[in-house]
């Protein structure tokens, strides 16, 4: 059983076309992601680390530790997958642009089903991201009910 703890792991993620939207939400909302670790996608953690960067010096706070993982396309989703799937990452900011094809389609689509199957919270727009970081869980200990899939590990195969 995973909990989320008080100090969580939240993953960001934007889309080119999505990038200057998440950070004006991020320079909105940085004493609320200051007291948490963060993992992001490419030049969203570059983004974002410059941007709480900036935040935290002109208000004479430390800010928070950004991990950078590869960019989207290039295995960057895959990662954020896995480490969602290894209960790592506790929340899901994705700013992603449903008006622009993507290369990594498959790959966005399989990191939205991991954070369904393991439950964890996911924001995919401004207003739903606003509401997660407002929502008094945010600063609370958390046990999501995850679905129990040992039936489905221990199936028979017929081969």
């Amino acid at each position: 059983m995973k909990t989320i703890k008080q100090k969580k792991v939240i993953a960001i993620v934007a889309h080119d076309n999505r990038k200057k939207d998440m950070i004006e939400w991020v320079a909105f909302n940085w004493k609320e992601l200051a007291d948490h670790k963060l993992i992001c996608t490419g030049t969203t953690g570059k983004l974002v680390q410059e941007t709480l960067l900036q935040k935290c010096q002109e208000n004479d706070a430390f800010p928070p530790d950004v991990t950078r993982l590869k960019s989207g396309p290039l295995g960057g989703d895959q990662q954020l997958g896995a480490h969602i799937a290894d209960g790592i990452v506790d929340m899901l900011i994705f700013f992603w642009d449903p008006m622009q094809p993507q290369p990594h389609d498959v790959d966005v689509k399989a990191l939205l089903r991991i954070s369904t199957l393991y439950n964890i919270p996911v924001a995919m727009n401004r207003s739903t991201a606003d509401f997660l970081v407002s929502s008094t869980l945010f600063h609370e200990q958390y046990t999501p009910i995850i679905k129990d899939y040992s039936g489905y590990i221990s199936r028979d195969i017929s081969l």
